[in-house]
């Protein structure tokens, strides 16, 4: 786009009361479920800092989701970006307090780096899924993605994930099945519509 453009399409969306930058979220009414992600601005390592920040912001960002009454289905969580799956009847009220868990954590982290005023975050998204093949292969996008990202060979070796809970429950069998029927290589390729 020229600069032109992005100007006219930037007033456009401020005229219509739309997120200047990110597709708008939900207000999805009822019982769902979703895939939630959120990433560092420009995908910096802000999360994975330490190990003790990893494992905290793992532990806290997963009790903001528990207090909201949601059920978390499968989680990971990488060094510039995170992952949720779960299942919620109020996306709104869990998107608004995972706003204000993702505020707390900039301010924390600016102070602990001496970055105060550095933006952390680029974003926050939800996309419903669709059916059990969407569900199903996002169980799998997760666990998967610090293979994905060259952080692990196999999914039970990365610590800040539901994949060994996940592998415990069901057993390896299943976990493999659901991996040859729901895989991942074409997953955010509109394959979930329909």
């Amino acid at each position: 786009m020229t600069e032109d453009q992005r100007a006219a399409v930037l007033a456009a969306r401020k005229a219509r009361g739309l997120p200047w930058h990110s597709p708008p979220h939900l207000s999805i009414e009822g019982v769902n479920r979703f895939i939630i992600s959120a990433a560092c601005l420009s995908h910096q390592p802000i999360i994975g800092t330490t190990p003790k920040r990893m494992s905290t912001c793992e532990m806290n960002l997963l009790e903001v989701c528990s207090s909201t009454d949601s059920k978390l289905h499968a989680w990971c969580f990488l060094p510039a970006h995170y992952h949720l799956v779960l299942t919620t009847n109020d996306v709104g009220a869990l998107l608004h307090a995972i706003g204000r868990f993702l505020g707390r954590c900039a301010r924390q982290w600016n102070k602990e780096d001496n970055s105060l005023g550095r933006q952390v975050w680029s974003n926050c998204f939800e996309r419903r899924l669709r059916g059990e093949r969407h569900f199903w292969a996002s169980i799998n996008y997760v666990h998967h993605n610090p293979v994905k990202h060259g952080y692990a060979m196999k999914w039970q070796e990365w610590p800040y994930s539901s994949a060994t809970r996940f592998l415990d429950e069901i057993g390896r069998e299943r976990a493999s099945t659901i991996w040859r029927k729901f895989p991942v290589d074409k997953y955010g390729d509109k394959w979930d519509i329909g």
